[in-house]
Order: structure tokens, then C-alpha cells, then sequence
């Protein structure tokens, strides 16, 4: 393995605060009574329901469709019944439509068993993937077929695996790559033939030793002439896991503004994505749960559970024993780019990587004032924008003129507001600005 790499420009170093839950082994959280299945959790087109109100389902049996556009199908988490095709709590959207399942605890579970995948052609193996609706886990949940099918003029040679897993608190891939490293490999042995390739770099901060030894152990048993599979230690800095970032960081490649990673010759999937795929692949199971960390000084016992998709915050919360009266923010995703709840009621989707349960100590509740012009934003940018210049023009009613400053080029990861010292959104002033410049 290589020494510590890392991208050149920006950066931040929170307060890793994985501790709670690195050394927790990945248990299964029961199946609740209910599960609300979001119908749009992927970029793209929602999901239009192919089921009935009170129709019986079997477990894995598809539910959704989406008919035109990006898009990948939407499958029962569990056997029941389709007791409602209504509206769920979302932390983004406030209400959207979804399939509530009441569960029948007395079916009987499918087995999922491996068989050989090695001669199915490119094709096959890119239907499987397409139809176990597998979407980018690690990210905003871009469709992972159409990821796989670069444009006819891009000249892919290399396939990088994110495991930076960089966020403070989350340990969901940690455990992933610690536990489960044949099937991440495996699935990365069936990208790389889907592709056409035989290069894949597997990226991985340095504080997850006990990971990078047990990946790099699985991708040296797993290659071979015709397949080259490593394992590359990255720096701690966040945002490394960022798609650009890591690129940079492994290959010295630079994806041009408004470029895909095709461009430069690469393709990116997250670890945890990669096992989704070796699953579909080889065990036929379409993507209907997964591995979520609960963390946070206000959650009575923190986890790394395996939860169906649907399942509520609320189930999970009363698996774990509860809340502490300490908690003043419940937040959806990382601390860096998740979004606070108002509601435990908000369910699970195939992008949550973690529910965080955080009290008065692990946030800052100070308000914001005027920018001072430190420069701070600026040095902290990864991407080498005016984070101080977007804020400065929202707040003037000016966010249609914010192009200037790359706002379209910002992936949100929140290195400035972090870095601040006058505490100013500056995120949320980029969304603004883009919703606003996008009018």
C-alpha cells in the first residue's frame, strides 16, 4: 500500500467522534409492524406504485416502477399487506408518497443463496443490477446501472471504491469492510467486468486500520492476471469521500466543472454500493435493506444496524431503548451534510447512512453574525469557490448572480460553514442561491 494520500485543495478536521460505535458488530434490527416505503429515493423519477391498497406482497416482490426517465424499481421489504399508498414524513420535503406494508410475521423469510455469475455477459450482470433497484448508498442516490454505462466516448480505465466513510460519527462501511470484505471485493470483480476493465483502487482513510487490513487481505486472495484490485491509504480530511476528492486523491486526476467522472477516465461506486451489487448479482436479492449507524450522546445504546428500507426512526428508537432528555437535534445523514428531523416518524430510505441523536455538547447552537472576511470559507473550499461571496449576495437578494462563484459547482459538504467563526450558514445559503438562480 501506498503512504497517506489525500486531494490538494481545502479540507476540514472535525471531531471524528466514531468511537460510539467503530467497534459495534453489525447486528439485525427486527422487522416492525410497519414499514413506509418511500416511492422517490432515487435522482431521477419517483416510482409509480404497481400495487393495490390491501393487495398481499411477498418479500422482494416489486412494487414500483418508474416508466420513464432515470429511474430503478421499488421492492417490498417484507411479506404483507399494502395497507396504504398515501403520504410520509421526509426531511427534505415534509410529506411525500409512499407504500405503507403492515408485515406478516408469520411468513416465511426468502433465502437468498449464491450461484456462479462469471458467465453471464455485461448486459446480464447490468439488468441485475438495474432490476434489484440498487442507487448509489453512499450518495445522493444516483441510479448505480446508469453509473455503470459510461458514455460510448469515455475511455474508463479505472474503477475506484469509496471507503473514506469521512463523515464524523458514521461507521456503517467501517463495519462493512471489516465484516463483510469477500462480498465488497466480489461485487468489485463484477463492476470491473461490467465495465470492461481490470483496474480497481479501493480508498480508505487511515483510522480504520483493522478495515484496510481486511480489504487489502480480500483484494490480494481476489486478484489475478486479468484482474488488479488495491487498496490505497487515504489522509483523514474531510470531505475525502466526495467523488471528485477521491479521485484526485488516488488517481491525480482532475474531473473538469460540470463533468461526470467518466470524463477523466474513472467510475466510482461506495463499498457498502458494491456489496448491494454483489448481492444482486449473486444472490439474486434486490436491494430492500441495509446498514445504518445510530450514534450520538442521546441515544440510550448506539448501533450499526441492518434495517429494512421503510423502517421508521421511531421503530428504531424504541429498539435501542429510547432517547436521552439530553437530545436537542435528531439529524438524518452525517453531521456535515445530513439534515435535522422535526419528526421520529420519518422513515428510512436507500441513501440514510446514519440517524445521529446529538445533545447540547455536540452541536453549536450560537447564532450567526455579519461575514468578517477572514478568508477562512475560502481556504476550507474544496472545490476552490467563494462560499463568503454566494452568502454576502443571497443575503443582498442578489442569488441569480451567484454563478460567478461556482454555487453550481458546490456539492454541499459543509467544510465552510464548519470553518466560520462567525458561525454564518453558508450551506444553506448555497441551496437557496441554487434554487433561487435556478427560477
Amino acid at each position: 500500500m501506498n503512504s497517506l494520500l489525500t486531494f490538494p485543495k481545502g479540507g476540514v478536521h472535525p471531531p471524528e467522534s466514531k468511537d460510539l460505535t467503530a467497534t459495534l458488530v453489525i447486528e439485525r434490527m427486527p422487522v416492525p409492524d410497519e414499514l413506509e416505503i418511500i416511492l422517490g429515493q432515487h435522482i431521477g423519477a419517483p416510482c409509480a406504485p404497481t400495487v393495490k391498497k390491501r393487495e398481499s406482497v411477498i418479500e422482494g416482490a416489486r412494487i414500483g416502477e418508474v416508466a420513464k426517465g432515470l429511474g430503478v424499481p421499488l421492492h417490498a421489504p417484507v411479506a404483507g399487506l399494502i395497507k396504504d399508498i398515501g403520504m410520509s414524513a421526509h426531511p427534505l420535503r415534509v410529506k411525500v408518497p409512499s407504500i405503507t406494508i403492515a408485515t406478516d410475521h408469520t411468513a416465511v423469510s426468502v433465502s437468498f443463496d449464491p450461484h456462479p455469475w462469471q458467465r453471464l455477459s455485461a448486459e446480464e450482470l447490468l439488468a441485475k443490477v438495474h432490476d434489484a433497484g440498487i442507487i448509489g448508498i453512499g450518495g445522493a442516490g444516483f441510479p448505480s446501472h446508469v453509473k455503470l454505462k459510461p458514455p460510448a466516448d469515455a475511455a474508463v480505465d479505472t474503477l475506484l471504491l469509496n471507503g473514506a466513510e469521512c463523515e464524523p460519527y458514521i461507521t456503517a462501511d467501517h463495519r462493512q469492510m471489516l465484516e463483510h470484505p469477500q462480498e465488497i471485493i466480489e461485487g468489485a470483480k463484477i463492476i470491473l467486468k461490467i465495465l470492461g476493465i481490470t483496474t480497481c483502487r479501493i480508498g480508505i482513510e487511515n483510522n480504520k486500520p483493522d478495515a484496510i487490513a481486511a480489504m487489502d487481505k480480500a483484494a490480494r486472495e481476489a486478484s489475478s492476471q486479468g484482474c488488479s484490485i488495491s487498496v490505497e491509504t487515504l489522509r483523514i480530511k474531510y470531505p475525502q469521500g466526495s467523488e471528485k476528492q477521491l479521485i484526485q486523491a488516488l488517481t491525480g486526476r482532475k474531473v473538469p466543472s460540470m463533468s461526470l467522472p467518466s470524463a477523466v477516465g474513472v467510475v466510482v461506486h461506495n463499498v457498502a454500493t458494491a456489496r448491494a451489487i454483489y448481492e444482486a448479482v449473486a444472490l439474486n436479492k434486490p436491494f430492500c435493506e441495509k446498514v445504518v449507524t445510530i450514534s450520538g450522546g442521546g441515544i440510550a445504546r448506539p448501533a450499526n444496524l441492518l434495517v429494512k428500507i421503510g423502517t421508521r426512526v421511531s421503530d428504531i428508537v424504541r429498539h435501542l431503548g429510547g432517547i436521552k432528555s439530553e437530545v436537542v437535534k435528531v439529524v438524518m445523514g452525517g453531521p456535515m451534510m445530513g439534515f435535522a428531523v422535526s419528526s421520529l416518524d420519518v422513515p428510512v430510505t436507500k441513501t440514510t447512512s446514519s440517524v445521529l441523536f446529538l445533545t447540547e455538547r455536540e452541536i453549536d447552537n450560537r447564532p450567526h453574525s455579519q461575514c468578517i472576511r477572514c478568508g477562512w470559507c475560502l481556504d476550507a473550499c474544496p472545490m476552490g469557490l467563494e462560499p463568503k461571496e454566494i452568502g454576502v449576495y443571497v443575503e443582498a437578494d442578489r442569488a441569480e448572480d451567484t454563478a460567478q462563484f461556482g454555487v453550481f459547482d458546490c456539492f454541499e459538504c459543509g467544510s465552510c460553514a464548519y470553518i466560520c467563526p462567525a458561525k454564518r450558514p453558508l450551506v444553506q445559503f448555497v441551496r437557496l442561491a441554487k434554487m433561487r438562480a435556478k427560477r
